[in-house]
């Protein structure tokens, strides 16, 4: 935790009082494309473009940083740090074309066949929320966490008069225990909720979040609904979501996880009022780029099969990040990135896979 405020400082100290403006390195006339701006596909695009080549990011929503600025609130990262951080990648000379779909705008096999990329890095992160499957869940209120986030940071819905709105309830249930169910949590109540619950089926010793979230959670008075777990989801006279109920959970013996695993208390049903419901209990990648990709090999979970440089099936498609391993962290994501572009440069300098 220590370290991690004192990167932080050293970094907004350095964009604080730096100077120097970013050279643009001399063209090694050769040309990639990134799929995803998230943290993973600016990285590589970075690395990139630093040793000269011609780098475009294709990004499919209209502002490029991809869970940077969609998915983790103004409050843990400010925006403009992100927006600095782009700028400086433009200023090396990457290209960002936002609204485009790969996979529908263009496929991967078509950036090479005819837009002429040389190599191309697969860095779409897992934007593809799970649901329960429990009754209710259809109801107008109901939101997966990326639906939700994405509303509130990327278009600004707590606006007066924004385009997209959003859910301004009185009593909140946020289903799931890891960073990002914190994060809704504390959104909602920025949003005005009088109750906010995080409703986990296992104990706050098993609570996949981060303990610095959970206790600025409890700080900002989320309220901890442990060893919980929702079974339906109950609406008012108009369709809405008004009620939530839950079953209370014990611990049995360790899963596949390592965890205690979550089993039901019979007769111990119990009902939380919640107008809006937020489920948070995971991710997986979008289907759209292995639907589309002949011979892409991707795991049954649908995560991008890589070797350890980044390097897919497909002879000069690479991926990292989220795409490949699932919902992990922003870290990681970047480190996939970083070794996948060198590879990438490796693999075009050389014309050999590795």
């Amino acid at each position: 935790m220590g370290i991690g405020r004192l990167e932080r400082f050293a970094a907004d100290w350095h964009n604080a009082h730096s100077t120097e403006a970013p050279v643009k390195p001399a063209p090694n006339g050769h040309k990639v494309a990134v799929v995803g701006s998230g943290p993973s596909g600016l990285t590589c695009a970075g690395d990139l473009a630093k040793m000269g080549y011609d780098v475009t990011v294709f990004e499919a929503l209209h502002t490029a940083g991809g869970v940077l600025v969609y998915g983790i609130p103004e409050f843990r990262l400010p925006k403009a740090i992100v927006k600095r951080e782009i700028e400086t990648l433009e200023a090396l000379g990457v290209k960002i074309e936002t609204n485009t779909v790969i996979g529908k705008a263009l496929t991967i096999d078509e950036l090479f066949e005819e837009e002429g990329f040389e190599a191309v890095y697969v860095g779409t992160g897992a934007g593809l929320p799970r649901f329960m499957g429990i009754p209710g869940e259809n109801l107008c209120g109901v939101y997966s966490a990326n639906e939700f986030l994405t509303r509130i940071n990327l278009m600004k819905a707590y606006r007066d008069g924004a385009d997209t709105p959003i859910s301004h309830a009185k009593n909140v249930a946020v289903v799931g225990g890891g960073n990002v169910a914190m994060d809704a949590a504390r959104c909602a109540k920025r949003l005005g909720a009088e109750n906010v619950y995080i409703v986990y089926r296992r104990g706050e010793e098993e609570l996949p979040a981060r303990a610095e979230e959970v206790e600025h959670a409890k700080e900002e008075g989320i309220i901890f609904r442990l060893l919980s777990n929702p079974t339906e989801i109950l609406p008012d006279e108009n369709g809405n979501a008004a009620k939530m109920t839950c079953v209370r959970m014990g611990l049995g013996e360790p899963d596949e996880s390592g965890r205690r695993r979550p089993v039901v208390i019979e007769g111990s049903e119990f009902i939380i009022e919640a107008d809006c419901v937020i489920m948070a209990i995971g991710t997986s990648p979008n289907p759209l780029i292995r639907s589309t990709t002949e011979g892409l090999e991707c795991a049954k979970w649908g995560g991008i099969i890589t070797d350890e440089n980044g390097l897919t099936s497909r002879k000069g498609v690479y991926a990292g990040g989220d795409a490949v391993t699932g919902a992990a962290t922003v870290i990681l994501a970047m480190g996939a990135g970083k070794t996948a572009a060198a590879a990438m440069d490796r693999y075009i300098q050389s014309g050999k896979a590795e």
